[in-house]
C-alpha cells in the first residue's frame, strides 16, 4: 500500500503544476459526466482519484447545498487540489489521501451514511486493482445511489494509426484500458442497472451503474 502512495507522489510531484492545462485537450467526456450528474441538495458525492479537484470545484459551485468529497493516492496532488479549492472559495469540499480500493465512507471521511454518488473521471485506467476499486465504490454507495465512470475506451472506431499512437503515448503515463473492464461491468447487470455509452468513436466511454 505504501508503494502505491509513493508511486503516485513521484508521478505527480511535478505534473500537478500543469496537469489541468494539458488534460483539458484529451480527457473527453468528463464535462458531459458533470453535466449529466443530477446532484440534489444534501447529497454526498465522492470523486475517486480527484487529482487537482477540478471536477469537484465545478460541481461544488453548481450545487452549493450538496457535500463533495475527493480522494487521491497522491498527497502531493492533494496539496495542489486544496490550494485550488481554497482559491475558488468553495466550502463544501473535503479531500483525503486514500486508495480507491481501500477507502470507507465512515473511517476515511467520518460520515454516518454512505455516498449518494461516486465517480471515477479518467482514474480507473490508472488503477491496477480496478475491479476491487469498483466493488469498493459500490459497497460505499447508499441504496439507490449511482456510480459513474468516464475513461478511455478501446479506440476501435478511430483510424488505426491514431489509435496505436494514442495507446503508446498513454502507456508513458501508466494509463491502460483494461481488457476485462467492459465484461466486468456487463456482468453487473441483474444486480445493478448498468448503462454504457461509447463516446467520440470509442475514444472514451461513459458508464453509470445504479444500485437497485
Amino acid at each position: 500500500m505504501t508503494d502505491a502512495f509513493e508511486s503516485m507522489d513521484r508521478m505527480y510531484r511535478l505534473q500537478r503544476y500543469f496537469y489541468d492545462a494539458t488534460r483539458k485537450y484529451y480527457l473527453l467526456g468528463r464535462d458531459r459526466l458533470l453535466d449529466e450528474m443530477d446532484v440534489k441538495a444534501g447529497e454526498r458525492v465522492l470523486e475517486a482519484g480527484c487529482g487537482t479537484a477540478r471536477n469537484l470545484i465545478i460541481l461544488a459551485k453548481r450545487h452549493p447545498k450538496a457535500h463533495f468529497y475527493g480522494l487521491d493516492a497522491s498527497s502531493a496532488m492533494l496539496e495542489t487540489a486544496q490550494a485550488k479549492v481554497d482559491a475558488a472559495g468553495v466550502k463544501n469540499i473535503t479531500l483525503k489521501t486514500a486508495l480507491a480500493d481501500d477507502f470507507r465512507f465512515d473511517s476515511t471521511f467520518e460520515l454516518a451514511k454512505p455516498f449518494d454518488k461516486i465517480f471515477f473521471s479518467y482514474s480507473i485506467s490508472m488503477i491496477p486493482p480496478w475491479r476491487e476499486s469498483i466493488e469498493n465504490a459500490l459497497q460505499n454507495l447508499a441504496s439507490g445511489g449511482s456510480l459513474y465512470i468516464v475513461d478511455f475506451y478501446d479506440q476501435r472506431d478511430l483510424p488505426a494509426f491514431f489509435a496505436r499512437l494514442l495507446k503508446w503515448w498513454l502507456s508513458k503515463f501508466h494509463v491502460t484500458h483494461w481488457e476485462g473492464l467492459m465484461p466486468f461491468l456487463g456482468e453487473m447487470r441483474g444486480r445493478h442497472d448498468v448503462k454504457i455509452e461509447p463516446l467520440y468513436r470509442r475514444y472514451s466511454f461513459l458508464a453509470q451503474i445504479s444500485s437497485k
